[in-house]
């Protein structure tokens, strides 16, 4: 199962997320839940990034599925946006396969 936690205030903002483990919908390079979950997770980052410049902290390991995001700073509008989009895609990702594959969850910090 792939988990992905968004860390926030308890005033809403945003300070990162973790995403961590692989799906196991299906075998290594047959699996479309984990592709998927990666693609909008490593978009978002990529895009905080390239387009907002955003300043993050992103921590990868690719064998136990960990992507990072850590916010260094209070972000952008347009940031918002992206990661408020991040959520709405993985959501419903959990909703068509099933928490036994992606589960979201919300931590305050």
């Amino acid at each position: 199962m792939t988990k992905v936690t968004f860390h926030k205030t308890k005033s809403g903002e945003y300070k990162g997320f973790t995403c961590n483990g692989h799906a196991g919908f299906d075998d290594y390079g047959r699996d479309i839940v984990c592709a998927s979950i990666s693609v909008l997770v490593i978009n978002t980052i990529n895009s905080l990034d390239e387009i907002v410049h955003e300043k993050i902290a992103v921590t990868t390991d690719e064998e136990s599925g960990l992507i990072e995001c850590r916010f260094d700073e209070p972000l952008k509008e347009t940031s918002r946006v992206l990661v408020d989009s991040l959520i709405l895609g993985l959501s419903q990702i959990e909703k068509q396969y099933g928490k036994r594959y992606c589960k979201l969850e919300f931590e305050e910090v």
